[in-house]
C-alpha cells in the first residue's frame, strides 16, 4: 500500500502582472487503489496543483509538503519523481520530433526501471496496450504525439501510463477535446491500468462526463486555491445540476 500526501500545499506562480498565488493550502490524501476526482472552475488551481506535483519549474512552492511513501517529492528532481513511482498525463500533450513512440516508451522505462526490458516480452505488452486502445501498429514508428489528433495524444498518453506502470497517475483533464468514443477508450484504459497496477488516480476535470466512464470514491471541489468541499460521487452528481455558484459566495471569486 503506497500513499501520496499534500500538507498545506501553497504555491504561486509569476506572471505579467507580477507574482499571483494559486494555491492557499491544499490538503490532499491519496492511496493505492483510490481514485479522486478534482473538480472547479476556471482559474481555481486544479492544474497548478497537477504540475507542481509533477516538477514544473513554472510553479514556485511557498509552502507545504507534498510525501510519497513518507519520502519528500518536492526535494526530488522531475526525472526523481517519475522514478519514485508518479505519472502526470498533461492536458495538452507535447510533440516530440525525432524520437519514435517505441524508443521513448523503451527507454523512459529503462529509465525507471534501471535496467532495459527484455524485447520479446516487451515488443508484446505494447502491442497488447496499443490494442486495447485501438490504436494503429503504426503509431509505435510515428514521432511522440508528433501529427497526433487530440484523441490520438490522449490514448498515447495511457498507453504511457499502462507501460511504465506508476504508483500514482495525475491526468490533468484527460478528457477535454475528446468526443464520446475516444473518451470511452481512455477511460477504459485508466480504469485497466487502475484495476491491474492498484493504481491511485488523481482525476482533474471540469466536467462530469468522465466520470461515467471512470468511477470516483471521492470528489474534491476547489475554488481559489482552496478544497472547498469534498465528498463521494454524488457530490459530482450535485455539481451536474446546480454547478459552482453555490461555492461563488463565500470563496470571494
Amino acid at each position: 500500500m503506497s500513499k501520496l500526501e499534500i500538507r498545506d500545499l501553497h504555491v504561486e506562480v509569476s506572471t505579467d502582472q507580477g507574482v499571483r498565488q494559486i494555491l492557499k493550502g491544499v490538503d490532499l490524501t491519496i492511496n493505492s487503489g483510490e481514485i479522486h476526482a478534482v473538480m472547479g472552475p476556471n482559474g481555481s488551481g486544479k492544474s497548478t496543483l497537477a504540475y507542481s506535483i509533477a516538477g514544473h519549474p513554472k510553479y514556485e512552492i511557498t509552502g507545504g509538503s507534498v510525501l510519497l511513501d513518507g519520502e519528500d517529492v518536492l526535494a526530488m528532481t522531475v526525472d526523481e519523481r517519475a522514478k519514485a513511482g508518479l505519472f502526470l498525463a498533461m492536458q495538452y500533450p507535447v510533440e516530440v520530433p525525432g524520437v519514435t513512440n517505441s524508443n521513448f516508451l523503451r527507454t523512459a522505462k529503462t529509465a525507471i526501471d534501471g535496467e532495459a526490458p527484455q524485447i520479446r516480452g516487451w515488443i508484446k505488452n505494447v502491442r497488447e496496450a496499443m490494442d486495447g486502445l485501438r490504436m494503429d501498429p503504426s503509431f509505435a514508428d510515428r514521432n511522440v504525439n508528433e501529427g497526433f489528433s487530440g484523441g490520438e495524444k490522449k490514448r498515447n498518453e495511457i498507453l504511457q501510463l499502462q507501460l511504465l506502470r506508476p504508483k500514482f497517475a495525475v491526468l490533468d483533464e484527460t478528457d477535454s477535446g475528446l468526443d464520446v468514443d475516444a473518451l470511452k477508450i481512455v477511460s477504459e484504459g485508466v480504469n485497466k491500468a487502475h484495476q491491474d497496477l492498484n493504481l491511485g488516480v488523481l482525476l482533474i476535470t471540469h466536467y462530469t462526463r468522465i466520470l461515467k466512464y471512470i468511477e470516483p470514491d471521492f470528489v474534491h471541489v476547489f475554488v481559489d486555491g482552496r478544497v472547498a468541499d469534498q465528498g463521494g460521487k454524488e457530490l459530482a452528481d450535485r455539481l451536474e445540476e446546480e454547478g459552482y455558484d453555490r461555492y461563488s459566495s463565500t470563496s470571494g471569486v
